[in-house]
């Protein structure tokens, strides 16, 4: 006989742990399936705004390592912009499985579960019950279903959610033991080596990540390429670091996240930036969005989970609308927008806002997109 839980989360990622630490606060009984058996590094950005502290009822700050105050541009390694952050830093730099187990350890101190080393096969709607099916034979029963298994996750399409087809952008991830010449609360963003896309490189304590990304077009990038020419320029040898490819599944348009007791969140919902591919902070944001809805829909409260794929629009994906295409102009031609972009003295502090959350892309686009057409015209 199965046992039914009220909440089956498929990953414990950064979406799926924030999603289990509010339901399981809230009293219900809460399953997170793994499919990792160990921790692994994961060698991404790991940047998040310092505001999503505003979400969570404990500090996040046992996984902050590095507070970002100051931002270095380049163009292929020349033709330096150097950004003082206003203020209070507007995003943390954490260890990425570092974060994804405090949420879980948290989650599971409120009363959630948690199953490691579960690869998933089969998710049916079996009555007013969801059936969740791994290769091995386990299976469980769930009144919901949060499907929070990261970029490569086959669900949302089977089930109706999301993006038809996903817009995906190519990735190389590394990580890197030591800083090099990248100081404490620097970050560097590296434009014109990458066609279609850009580099970066987030400080750790003790450490670095770097990513290198192309987010539309062909993506025909050598990310081996690019990194035999940014890592000396960053002080390390050109074949440093454990590095990891990856497809990366970025904002494609307005679409349902929600279905009949199912909803999808963080990158397998395909909420990351298009244009400086943030994906920490919205995957944040829609775990515990879609905690809350849920939470209602549990109680009776509520009818359906719409409203979850409602807010998400409206906290998130009208500002996306406008960052693809800011993103579809600035890629297209990116010797122009690095000129008239990020080297405009206001730019900088643009980039910081939108990235804190406190100024969307829409505030700034229309005169972007206006001026970037000009000039190539």
């Amino acid at each position: 006989m199965n046992w039914t839980h009220d909440v089956l989360i498929l990953g414990s990622g950064a979406a799926g742990g924030a999603a289990a630490v509010h339901l399981a606060a809230a009293g219900h009984d809460v399953l997170m399936l793994e499919r990792d058996a160990e921790p692994r590094i994961k060698p991404c950005g790991g940047g998040m705004a310092a505001s999503v502290q505003q979400w969570f009822p404990f500090s996040l700050e046992p996984a902050v390592e590095q507070v970002i105050r100051q931002v270095d541009f380049s163009w292929c390694l020349e033709d330096p912009v150097v950004a003082e952050l206003p203020g209070d830093a507007p995003f943390w730099i954490v260890r990425r499985e570092t974060l994804d187990q405090l949420l879980a350890d948290q989650a599971i101190g409120a009363g959630a579960k948690r199953l490691a080393g579960v690869e998933i096969n089969g998710i049916r709607r079996k009555g007013n019950l969801w059936q969740v099916t791994a290769t091995d034979g386990r299976q469980w029963q769930g009144r919901a279903v949060v499907i929070a298994d990261g970029s490569g996750s086959p669900w949302p399409q089977r089930l109706g959610l999301g993006a038809k087809q996903p817009l995906m952008a190519t990735t190389m991830s590394v990580r890197l033991e030591g800083q090099g010449q990248l100081s404490d609360g620097t970050t560097r963003f590296e434009f014109g080596l990458v066609k279609q896309g850009f580099a970066w490189a987030f400080p750790l304590a003790g450490g670095v990540n770097i990513g290198v990304g192309s987010f539309i077009g062909k993506q025909d990038a050598d990310p081996e390429k690019v990194l035999a020419q940014l890592l000396p320029d960053l002080g390390f040898a050109a074949d440093a670091g454990l590095r990891q490819r990856g497809q990366l599944r970025v904002w494609n348009g307005h679409h349902r996240l929600d279905g009949d007791g199912v909803v999808v969140v963080g990158d397998a919902a395909s909420l990351c930036d298009p244009f400086l591919a943030e994906g920490l902070r919205p995957a944040l944001m829609s775990g515990c969005e879609a905690s809350r809805h849920l939470n209602l829909w549990l109680k009776g409260d509520s009818k359906d989970l719409r409203g979850y794929s409602r807010s998400m629009r409206e906290r998130w994906g009208d500002s996306m609308a406008w960052g693809r295409r800011i993103a579809q102009v600035f890629y297209r031609f990116p010797a122009v927008g690095y000129q008239l972009g990020i080297k405009r003295p206001t730019a900088p502090r643009r980039i910081a806002q939108i990235l804190s959350g406190e100024m969307g892309y829409g505030d700034i686009a229309q005169r972007v997109i206006k001026r970037l057409l000009l000039q190539r015209n």
